[in-house]
């Protein structure tokens, strides 16, 4: 392997997890966040109110911000396995609570010696300084910040993002 991209992923569910309920919760709408709590309080995640309040004021803040998903984008929302993703993560976009809720591999960063670029991206769903850390705590880290950008940075904020990974690979490949 030559290098490695970590594209808006944190190395760590738990502090993902802080993240969601400290920062993201907070951005939202008081009233809409009471309204997601109440549908999530008795566990009623299949109700469809729930995701039209999380479309709109959370998934289009912060999962991709055009105001027009492209359709690979539709398309892998709507064929998603969502009990995978359920047992996984948990049921809540808030916080974490599925078998990933401890799953935490920061102290194994400093394994990585191929040169490693950390995205993260203001909107995402991932904290964007955990990003930045996670680029120094590798061995050959950088870091690529797309100020525009959500969890799919590579779609609303596509300059940003493809300018820096074409870079990052072009450097890599010269090594």
């Amino acid at each position: 392997m030559k290098g490695l991209l970590v594209s808006n992923m944190v190395a760590s569910a738990p502090e993902y997890g802080k993240y969601a309920e400290e920062v993201l919760a907070k951005q939202m709408d008081p009233k809409v966040l009471v309204e997601v709590r109440a549908i999530e309080a008795k566990k009623d995640f299949n109700n469809p109110r729930y995701m039209e309040l999380l479309i709109p004021n959370f998934y289009k803040e912060h999962i991709c911000r055009l105001q027009e998903w492209p359709d690979a984008v539709n398309r892998s929302f709507k064929h998603g396995n969502s009990s995978i993703y359920v047992r996984m993560q948990g049921p809540s976009e808030f916080g974490i609570s599925g078998l990933l809720e401890k799953w935490d591999i920061k102290n194994r960063l400093k394994e990585l010696y191929v040169p490693t670029l950390m995205i993260g991206a203001k909107y995402d769903t991932m904290d964007p300084k955990a990003m930045e850390e996670q680029s120094q705590l590798v061995q050959k880290g950088s870091y690529l910040y797309c100020p525009n950008g959500s969890h799919l940075a590579m779609w609303d904020d596509q300059k940003v993002y493809m300018n820096g990974v074409i870079s990052f690979i072009k450097k890599v490949d010269g090594e």
